[in-house]
C-alpha cells in the first residue's frame, strides 16, 4: 500500500533521484536534454532544495516497501489571498498507473484545506501529458505564460488553479 510521509532536509537525494529519473522520460521530447540538464541543475541542486525547505516549502514523498515513488513540493505563494503553489509533482515512470500521483495531489490538496487555502494553483508545460492529469483532478486553466529561466531557455507553460471549496 502506498502511504505519504513529510520529508525531511535528509531527504534531499531521494527527491533529486526521483527528479533525475521522471525528467527524461517528462520533457525530452519538448524541450530537449540541454535544457534538461539545465533546469535540474537549477532546480534541483542540494542548495536550492536545501533553501525550499528553510523557506517553508512542504514536500511528500510517496513510498511503498521502503521504496520510494514519488514526490509533491507546495508552499504558500499569496499570504493575503491563502493561495498555495504545487511547484513539484513527479512519480517515477515504473510507478505510473498505480494512483501515486493522485494520492499525493489529494493529500496536497487537504492539507491546504485544513490551512485555510483558498486555491492551489501550479505551471505545466503546455505540452506536458500531465496537463490532462491535472484537469481531471479539478484544476482549469487560468493563463498562458513564457517565462525566461535564463541561458536562453524559456517555460513555456499553463498556469492551473484549483479552488478550494
Amino acid at each position: 500500500m502506498i502511504t505519504l510521509r513529510k520529508a525531511k532536509e535528509d531527504d534531499v537525494e531521494t527527491i533529486r533521484s526521483i527528479a533525475n529519473e521522471t525528467w527524461p522520460s517528462t520533457y525530452l521530447e519538448i524541450i530537449g536534454q540541454q535544457q534538461i540538464d539545465y533546469m535540474l541543475d537549477k532546480m534541483y541542486n542540494k542548495g536550492e532544495l536545501l533553501k525550499q525547505f528553510m523557506e517553508g516549502h512542504t514536500f511528500l514523498i510517496a513510498e511503498e516497501g521502503g521504496n520510494q515513488y514519488g514526490f509533491a513540493g507546495y508552499s504558500i505563494s499569496d499570504h493575503e489571498a491563502r493561495i498555495y503553489k504545487l511547484h513539484k509533482l513527479y512519480v517515477l515512470p515504473s510507478a505510473h498507473g498505480k494512483g501515486v500521483g493522485k494520492i499525493l495531489i489529494n493529500e496536497v490538496f487537504n492539507q491546504i484545506k485544513d490551512a485555510g487555502g483558498s486555491a492551489l494553483q501550479l505551471n505545466v508545460n503546455k505540452n506536458n501529458r500531465a496537463k490532462e492529469f491535472y484537469l481531471k483532478a479539478g484544476f482549469a486553466v487560468k493563463e498562458s505564460v513564457k517565462i525566461d529561466i535564463g541561458k536562453g531557455y524559456f517555460m513555456d507553460d499553463y498556469i492551473m488553479e484549483y479552488k478550494i471549496s
